[in-house]
């Protein structure tokens, strides 16, 4: 991706936060300039990858496959002694066209939910031993409500509600057609993107960047080392 397209995508989400009227944290908002000044009281977001993300997983198709995020809190599985959160918290941005691809969390259960905008519609497997689909009927839980749905299902959220995703569910997501951009909050267990993610078709991460102009923002994976 060409950083012109990583900052306009932070500053439409950053414009989404504000309607949906959420506050960030104050790191969220430091310029690249003032990262090269922070010491070692912040650690914890550079240890942790707390900040503005972009995924487009590689396939360099981001308005088709891919969104932007913030992750607001983590725990470090590398370094449980130091960061004891066994939880996270991340804010997701989609925009109509945009989607993300089927996979499942061996560790993590999470909560995705609708903060606002439009509709989501989360498709749901179980997951054969092998990694496959199986298929067999999904047991769902939204918002205080169990039930079952045939495999592959796609289960509409409105703003305001949500599903829990168990351990080994595959999920995809996408904006329902025609509703407009959606904010969708994830509370969950620990993250851990390096080990923890199982695509049904071999992915990427983070985007390869052209550097076509100076970044609004500096990614959870671009901090420069603490100031001494």
């Amino acid at each position: 991706m060409k950083r012109s397209e990583i900052n306009k995508a932070l500053k439409e989400m950053e414009a989404m936060i504000q309607e949906c009227r959420f506050a960030l944290p104050p790191f969220c908002g430091f310029t690249p300039e003032e990262w090269q000044e922070k010491g070692h009281e912040y650690d914890e977001v550079r240890d942790n990858m707390l900040g503005w993300d972009i995924t487009d997983y590689g396939l360099g198709k981001f308005d088709q496959v891919g969104f932007s995020l913030i992750t607001l809190r983590n725990g470090n599985p590398k370094k449980p002694d130091v960061y004891k959160k066994p939880y996270a918290e991340k804010l997701l941005y989609i925009k109509d066209g945009q989607s993300s691809p089927m996979h499942f969390h061996w560790y993590k259960m999470e909560d995705i939910i609708n903060r606002g905008g439009g509709n989501v519609l989360i498709r749901v497997y179980n997951s054969t031993p092998e990694g496959g689909f199986a298929d067999t009927d999904v047991t769902v839980h939204c918002d205080g409500r169990e039930y079952t749905v045939k495999a592959g299902t796609q289960i509409r959220l409105t703003p305001g509600e949500s599903i829990t995703v168990y351990q080994n569910m595959y999920h995809d997501f996408e904006v329902e057609p025609g509703s407009g951009a959606v904010l969708l909050g994830e509370v969950s267990m620990c993250n851990d993107d390096e080990n923890d993610n199982r695509f049904y078709e071999t992915m990427g991460r983070f985007p390869a960047i052209e550097e076509d102009e100076a970044p609004y923002r500096l990614l959870c994976n671009e901090y420069p080392p603490a100031k001494d």
